[in-house]
């Protein structure tokens, strides 16, 4: 596997093509497939054999290319047809701007044509292949006929893959099932750990995949359909008839064009068909942990002389959207964020993360978090109770470069950070410590998304070449943003392939860095940038299949897609999480040999990791702490005599109490869940023979571009108190812009009258609802709870056959803000 990192070829020297009769030639120079690919401004890149690799430079958009893998020569003159008239189509809506009805009728007439000349493929989902997120097997000429779908070629080692994940969910809200869009989730694996349906199961949950998946664990739909690199995603008609072709990401305006005109030019057809697919999502169910695949783990720093400040660990909470801050015992002291993913900065219990990966103390106060897929770095200071966000916005960014302040910066991807101390480095000189100047903290970003390492510097700074950085200002270090395993002296020239872990030694001043995706441990000097092989992948920095399982010297050992990364000073070693092996490994840093570590359970067993992903050394560097992500723990290691333990978490507030939101479900409604509450209880007659409430919801939208997403899903569920309490209905869906319910009551005297301020029979409406804002689409899930009480101050007599009463409410909705307002 390589990166595509491509320059704009000539369309004459590239691709010809008459639409009407959809012909292709190509160059010399055989274009296995092309799709439009584009940066912010959208400039296009072709996809060329490995052969002509050396010919592409530009790095502005990443694909990865399943170069080991061999094609059948089914329809391959079909395929490639397919890419190249999909190129030309993507080349043709570039020209056409922001044209809409002009990009409307090219992708009209393209699918006239495409309608009228193409074939059904004779590729079909292979019996026995395991799926994910639903009851059975789907079928291309069965369960989904009628559908426009979309067969998403994925690996889940994949940065580009997870990127298109969000777009994809999008989609997915514009164009429910039952509208004619479905999308699946193919997966071909580029590890051998990833062919693992087990391991795949975890994936799909941690990512929150909630679409079709099946494990295509030989390939078959890849080669059948001449995929050539992850990801790639393939439209088809509701005749299993292939329309379009995208590589790469970056392309969420086209595709929902694509998908969008498709499905009204085969509704207008009488083609598609609303049937539902055997949806049913992956879950693990209730964690004993309470820990949900915990990405990292970090230990704080001392800072006052001897170093006496209790000992810290940040843990990255990543399927639970939070960080945890405990003590070494393993009480949880904070809960940072959780468990429904965001971005807000704020207090412990306002903030949202969105599967925070990365944690580095700054000192014992201060944690800085890479927040994987809000594209950020968060600061959480822990004496205030507050969360910032000092780079990134929330927004994929394309930055080769860098250099802005906070938000205005854009990230891709940070998946670790460390904080390195260093003096300016201008070349100053002081005979003696006293007289020196004080260190200066830079905190470094493994961008995994854009393979690049970054340093936010937290002060005025003077780094490599006597350049000058300013406070707050985010820059690329190292690294030109080309996937692949290049070693130079020259840290602008060198490349990394998905960089995933940061550990410092302060003694060397080098960072040592796993680089996932080249199966290697790398480092870079702190002192000029130089980029040099530890151990793992290969010599040759184009090939990023050089993984395995063998102990041995630099490039003679081979490990496999690992995360994780901490250095020893105590014993001069590195140990990594050698993640797709299951296994933790340790590198001789002097001699660049690794070897396994092998650590026993207290019944003797040799303990069996689950793709760990996280680890680092206490100040002792004596015990080494291990989040093993798949299994849901937090371990400790005794490196002394290679003993293992569970760290076993012990929540001050037990989790079934917390209020952010939980796993728990708690009457059909998830506790924590956004919960809305009238000013004023609603009052009822204590001495009423008879009683009902009708109660009216009107829903509003303060922004006027902000809607019900129609065909989507609108629902809404109703508990009631028990004893006597009913309605016609206590669940179903919303048509309109009001819904109205008539509740019966059981009789005033039944139930005993309250003071006026215990809310003693909650009514509960839970509202699951998706909603557009322009071209925008989201969820909004909250709870309305009402609050019903028997007052004697509505007693005009003493006893009343019958007490209706009734009672309004608006409900407004925004992206941003969901209100309850009471006339």
């Amino acid at each position: 596997m390589f990166v595509v990192l491509l320059r704009r070829f000539s369309r004459a020297a590239a691709i010809r093509q008459t639409p009407a009769a959809f012909r292709c030639e190509t160059s010399p120079i055989k274009t296995i497939a092309a799709a439009a690919v584009r940066e912010n401004s959208r400039s296009y890149h072709h996809l060329i054999q490995r052969t002509f690799s050396h010919l592409l430079h530009h790095p502005s958009v990443a694909v990865k290319i399943g170069a080991r893998m061999s094609s059948s020569p089914e329809g391959q003159d079909a395929m490639e047809v397919l890419a190249c008239n999909s190129n030309q189509l993507a080349d043709d809506l570039y020209a056409s701007g922001s044209n809409a009805g002009r990009r409307q009728k090219l992708v009209h007439d393209y699918l006239k044509v495409a309608d009228r000349d193409g074939k059904s493929v004779t590729a079909e989902f292979p019996d026995g292949l395991d799926w994910f997120n639903v009851t059975e097997p789907l079928t291309l000429q069965g369960s989904l006929r009628g559908k426009v779908v979309v067969l998403d070629f994925f690996t889940y080692c994949c940065i580009n893959c997870m990127h298109i994940l969000p777009n994809l969910k999008r989609l997915e809200h514009l164009y429910p099932i039952e509208e004619g869009l479905a999308v699946v989730g193919v997966h071909s694996a580029k590890f051998r750990n990833e062919k693992d349906s087990a391991n795949i199961r975890a994936a799909v949950e941690r990512y929150e995949i909630s679409h079709p998946v099946v494990n295509d664990n030989v390939s078959a739909m890849w080669r059948k359909l001449r995929v050539q690199c992850w990801p790639t995603l393939m439209i088809l008609g509701p005749r299993a008839n292939p329309l379009f072709v995208i590589m790469g990401e970056g392309n969420y305006e086209d595709l929902k064009l694509y998908v969008g005109s498709a499905i009204r030019f085969y509704r207008e057809k009488g083609e598609i068909q609303r049937h539902s697919l055997p949806i049913n999502l992956v879950s693990s169910g209730t964690i004993a942990s309470n820990m949900k695949y915990p990405g990292k783990v970090a230990c704080s720093v001392p800072t006052g002389a001897g170093g006496s400040e209790e000992q810290l660990f940040a843990v990255s909470d990543s399927g639970n959207h939070r960080v945890l801050i405990v003590d070494s015992a393993g009480t949880v002291l904070h809960k940072v964020g959780g468990k429904q993913s965001g971005f807000v900065d704020g207090n412990f219990t306002k903030a949202r993360f969105n599967a925070p990966q990365g944690v580095a103390f700054q000192g014992t106060d201060v944690v800085f978090v890479a927040d994987n897929e809000n594209h950020a770095v968060r600061r959480i200071d822990l004496k205030a109770r507050l969360v910032s966000t000092v780079a990134g916005n929330g927004t994929q960014g394309n930055d080769r470069t860098g250099g802005k302040v906070g938000r205005e910066q854009l990230l891709s991807s940070p998946w670790d950070v460390a904080v390195y101390s260093t003096r300016d480095l201008d070349m100053s000189f002081h005979a003696d410590e006293a007289s020196a100047p004080p260190s200066k903290d830079v905190l470094l970003i493994a961008m995994a998304g854009i393979h690049q390492i970054w340093a936010l510097f937290l002060q005025d700074t003077i780094w490599w070449k006597f350049k000058k950085y300013g406070a707050g200002t985010c820059w690329a270090i190292a690294g030109n943003g080309h996937e692949q395993n290049r070693n130079t002296s020259y840290p602008q020239s060198a490349a990394f392939a998905q960089p995933s872990g940061l550990a410092i030694n302060r003694t060397a001043k080098e960072v040592y860095l796993a680089d996932s995706e080249s199966s290697a441990i790398r480092k870079i000097s702190l002192v000029d940038g130089k980029v040099m092989a530890v151990a793992g992948g290969d010599r040759n920095p184009l090939d990023l299949f050089a993984f395995g399982d063998v102990d041995g010297k630099q490039y003679g050992a081979k490990f496999q897609h690992p995360l994780g990364v901490a250095y020893n000073p105590l014993d001069g070693c590195i140990y990594f999480a050698d993640t797709y092996n299951h296994k933790i490994k340790k590198i001789d840093a002097a001699t660049n040999y690794a070897t396994t570590c092998e650590f026993r359970e207290a019944n003797g067993a040799v303990r069996r990791f689950n793709e760990p992903a996280g680890l680092c050394l206490d100040r002792s560097g004596q015990l080494l702490y291990i989040a093993d992500t798949n299994n849901h723990e937090l371990l400790v290691a005794n490196l002394t005599d290679c003993t293992i333990r569970p760290l076993k978490l012990n929540f001050r507030v037990p989790e079934e109490l917390d209020s952010v939101a939980g796993e728990a479900e708690q009457g059909g409604r998830r506790s924590g869940t956004l919960t809305l509450k009238p000013t004023r209880p609603i009052t009822m007659h204590p001495n009423a023979g008879q009683s009902s409430l009708r109660l009216t919801f009107n829903f509003t939208f303060p922004e006027q571009t902000t809607k019900l997403t129609e065909g989507a899903p609108q629902q809404w569920s109703l508990e009631l108190p028990a004893g006597g309490w009913s309605c016609d209905s206590t669940k179903g869906t919303i048509d309109t812009k009001t819904l109205q319910l008539l509740i019966a009551l059981p009789p005033g005297n039944d139930a005993p009258p309250t003071n006026g301020n215990e809310p003693s029979n909650p009514v509960a409406f839970t509202f699951k609802l998706n909603l557009c804002e322009g071209d925008i689409c989201f969820p909004k899930e909250f709870v309305v709870l009402l609050e019903v009480q028997y007052s004697a101050s509505e007693a005009g007599h003493p006893n009343v056959d019958r007490y209706d009463a009734q009672e309004t409410y608006e409900l407004q909705l925004s992206r941003k803000t969901v209100a309850l307002q009471q006339p």
